[in-house]
């Protein structure tokens, strides 16, 4: 995915399509299901570029900021997005693209008050 992000290749689906929950029917009115790849695509352009909802790109492959937001919340919460970090870790660290030597901590945004 070097360059700019174009969204995920069938090869790349692939290896995180088994990771979400079986896509629900159809709910009969109101706006179709946005197919899981398209969210991801979505949630991944704001996270490698760091743009606002409202700055989604348009298109084929991309999913709406209400649709791909209403999914980050479910899947944050029955535990999806979890399993996808833990798979893009396990495939890196076999990958050998990850040095687990070397760690760094952030401190400066920690709601610690220091001693008195």
């Amino acid at each position: 995915m070097a360059g700019r992000f174009e969204g995920l290749t069938d090869l790349e689906w692939k290896l995180f399509d088994d990771v979400f929950p079986q896509e629900p029917s159809k709910r009969g009115k109101g706006m179709p299901h946005a197919p899981y790849r398209h969210v991801l695509n979505s949630l991944l352009y704001i996270l490698i570029t760091g743009c606002r909802w409202c700055d989604l790109p348009k298109g084929d492959i991309w999913a709406s900021k209400s649709s791909s937001h209403r999914w980050l919340k479910r899947w944050r919460t029955d535990g999806t997005f979890e399993h996808l970090q833990a798979r893009i870790l396990a495939i890196a660290s076999e990958k050998g693209l990850i040095n687990w030597q070397f760690g760094a901590v952030d401190g400066s945004f920690s709601p610690w008050e220091r001693w008195r």
